[in-house]
């Protein structure tokens, strides 16, 4: 019981979760936000070819 208490109590590690877990969000947000603005970008190139063409 008492080990059971200590694993409980151990707070090694929460740091390294709690960075990895942040990096994951921004990571995500990162995709999202380049692949909204590649397809901004890729609508405007599509505009200006079909005025040139």
């Amino acid at each position: 019981m008492t080990n059971l208490l200590r694993l409980l109590r151990d707070q090694r590690g929460a740091n390294a979760i709690e960075y990895a877990l942040i990096a994951g969000l921004i990571a995500t947000a990162a995709v999202a936000a380049f692949s909204n603005l590649g397809s901004a970008i890729n609508g405007k190139y599509l505009y200006v070819s079909n005025l040139l063409g």
